[in-house]
C-alpha cells in the first residue's frame, strides 16, 4: 500500500539523536509533569534548554522537578510557574508571571489535556471541560504571551490528537456546550478539532499580519500517559490499560517525540501535521501525517476564532 507521505527524516523517522546543543533556548510547556510533557521537557534539559512548566499541581510539579534533576543533574534548568487552564484567571495571572520573568520564549508546547471526562462538566469560566481547557485555556494563553514569542521569532506547538476525525468533524457553534448531547469521547474529539482548526487560523493570520511566529500542529499517537487515567471514566481506563500492554501503544517519551521536533527542528512545513506514521498513525516512526482537508475550513475556524475571542475576552495583537 502506496504511503501518502514519504518521511523525510527517514525510516526510523524524527528522533531527539537529530538535536543539537539547546543551551540558551527556553521553552514553555503546558501539563509537564507527568506523561509527554514530563519527557519533552527531559529531552529538552538533557540538551541543555530552559524549561519552564505550566501546571495546575504544585506538589506534582515539584516531584517533577525533583526527579528531573535527580535524573539530570542539579543543574538542570528547569521551573514551575502555577498555572491552571480550566479558569481563565489563572492563565492570565500566569501570563503576566512569565511576561514579567522571561525575557524569550523560543517554543511554547501547548501539551495539556484532559480527555474522555465521564460526566459534562464545567470549567471556572462555565465552559464545557474538555472544551475549556484544551481549547479555550490555550487560546487565551497563545495570545498573552504571543509578543514575547514574536519578539523571539519563536514557535507555538499545538498538540491535537488523531481523535479530531473521530467525532462530529466540525464545531458545534449551536450548543458549544454540549448540553443537549453531551457524550466523552464526541466531545474530546470536538475540543481537539477546534485546537487544530485554531493552530492552522492563527498561521493564516500570522501570514495576514506579516508576522513571524512559526505554528505546528502534531499528535502523540496512542502513548501511555496518564491522560485517559486521570480523567476518563472506568470503562475507558481498563480498555487502555489493557491496550497499553499491546504493541498498540507506545511509551510517553514516544510520545513526546513529535512536539519536541516542532519545537526545534528546522524547515518543516507548516501546514503538515506531525506524529506516529505507523498503523492508523497510533505509533511508528515520527513524520508527516495523513490530515483530514475539514480542519481547513476557513468559514468554520474564523467562525471559532471569534467565539474563542468573546469566550476569553483576549485578542491576539495584531
Amino acid at each position: 500500500m502506496k504511503k501518502t507521505h514519504q518521511n523525510k527524516f527517514g525510516k526510523k523517522g524524527w528522533t531527539p539523536e537529530r538535536l543539537k546543543d539547546l543551551t540558551g533556548k527556553t521553552y514553555l510547556i503546558t501539563g509537564a509533569n507527568t506523561g509527554a510533557g514530563f519527557q519533552a521537557a527531559k529531552i529538552l534539559l538533557h540538551k541543555g534548554a530552559t524549561v519552564i512548566m505550566l501546571n495546575r499541581n504544585e506538589e506534582k510539579s515539584k516531584k517533577a522537578i525533583n526527579d528531573l534533576k535527580e535524573q539530570l543533574g542539579t543543574n538542570a534548568n528547569v521551573s514551575f510557574i502555577k498555572m491552571d487552564l480550566a479558569a481563565l484567571s489563572s492563565v492570565r495571572n500566569a501570563a503576566t508571571e512569565v511576561m514579567e520573568t522571561l525575557p524569550k520564549i523560543d517554543a511554547l508546547i501547548c501539551n495539556a489535556a484532559i480527555a474522555q471526562v465521564p460526566k459534562q462538566l464545567f470549567t471556572a469560566d462555565g465552559f464545557e471541560s474538555q472544551l475549556g481547557v484544551n481549547h479555550y485555556g490555550h487560546f487565551l494563553l497563545c495570545a498573552l504571551l504571543y509578543e514575547r514569542i514574536e519578539e523571539s521569532q519563536g514557535r507555538i506547538v499545538v498538540v491535537g490528537s488523531e481523535g479530531y476525525k473521530m467525532g462530529i468533524k466540525t464545531i458545534q457553534f449551536d450548543d458549544m456546550n454540549w448540553d443537549k448531547n453531551y457524550h466523552p469521547m464526541n466531545t474530546y474529539c470536538h475540543s481537539k478539532l477546534a485546537q487544530i482548526m485554531f493552530a492552522y487560523e492563527l498561521q493564516e493570520r500570522i501570514k495576514a499580519n506579516n508576522k513571524n511566529v512559526k505554528v505546528y500542529v502534531c499528535h502523540p499517537g496512542a502513548s501511555a500517559t496518564s491522560l485517559i487515567k486521570n480523567n476518563g471514566g472506568l470503562r475507558d481506563r481498563i480498555i487502555f490499560k489493557l491496550m497499553s500492554l499491546t504493541p498498540l501503544v507506545q511509551s510517553a517519551e514516544k510520545g513526546a517525540y513529535p512536539e519536541v521536533m516542532c519545537a526545534t527542528e528546522e524547515n518543516l512545513n507548516q501546514k503538515a501535521y506531525y506524529g506516529p506514521t505507523g498503523k492508523m498513525q497510533w505509533t511508528g516512526p515520527v513524520g508527516e501525517c495523513k490530515l483530514e482537508p475539514f480542519v481547513f475550513d476557513r468559514d468554520i475556524a474564523s467562525k471559532l476564532w471569534t467565539d474563542s475571542v468573546n469566550k476569553t475576552g483576549q485578542k491576539f495583537p495584531f
